[in-house]
């Protein structure tokens, strides 16, 4: 099999993204990757403890290699903590990087032009797939999954902490795609069929936190930010 890492966002995508590799094995995932907040100790957007992403490492039974950004980093800065990363993966005999990514166009060319020039090819198995026919097989796999991070100007204060059902979908606005492959929402999973046990937890403060735009937005880009928008409600989610 072809050997290949994944790049894990502890969330819905990544999760069934993963589930579909495993079961073609076409590639053997021995590395998980995923960016870390280190000022804040939190998963970079999902805005989830590292202590509740150390524990979904453990249940998923699959090595995971951490990168680490400040709270606020500029993109070249960004760029080259990456391509370090990459480097150490291709020095280590990894050909390909997986990521769960659907249809964002200039995401999935700016992933292809950077690994390209360290020679690694990445491999989306969930592109341009349906995302209501996605997420409702995730539902029906059992993976089960809470929204941590929700857009602020698109969905309330009532859409962070839920659980992603059938009720969740019916209640989203039907501006918000299924999946919030936009950026809508985050999620984290905490159980299904890739995972050894489910992982514990409560559910902790609900906030809503806000970003002012860089001075110099064309270089910088924020772990805890959104491109496209600056508000975003949080779900505190604390490690039983």
């Amino acid at each position: 099999m072809k050997k290949a890492y994944f790049n894990w966002s502890t969330g819905k995508d990544s999760s069934l993204a993963l589930y579909h590799v495993l079961r073609q094995k076409e590639y053997s995932i021995t590395q998980l990757v995923t960016t870390v907040n280190k000022d804040y100790e939190r998963v970079s957007m999902h805005g989830l403890r590292e202590e509740l992403l150390d524990t979904q490492v453990e249940r998923l039974q699959i090595p995971l290699k951490k990168i680490y950004f400040p709270a606020e980093v500029s993109m070249s800065s960004y760029d080259e903590t990456m391509r370090k990363a990459t480097e150490e993966l291709v020095a280590n005999g990894f050909q390909y990087g997986i990521f769960g990514d659907i249809f964002l166009e200039d995401l999935r060319n700016y992933r292809e032009e950077k690994l390209k020039e360290v020679g690694i090819i990445g491999v989306f198995p969930l592109w341009k797939q349906d995302t209501k026919a996605l997420i409702k097989e995730f539902i029906s796999l059992g993976f089960k999954a809470i929204t941590v991070c929700v857009n602020a100007k698109l969905l309330d204060e009532s859409f962070v902490g839920r659980i992603l059902d059938e009720s969740f979908l019916n209640d989203l606005p039907s501006t918000v795609d299924p999946c919030g492959e936009n950026g809508e929402f985050h999620t984290f999973v905490f159980d299904g069929p890739l995972f050894s046990s489910p992982i514990d937890f409560t559910i902790g403060e609900k906030v809503l936190k806000t970003y002012s735009p860089s001075k110099k937005e064309e270089d910088t880009c924020s772990s805890d930010d959104s491109t496209w928008d600056t508000a975003f409600w949080y779900c505190d989610l604390i490690p039983k």
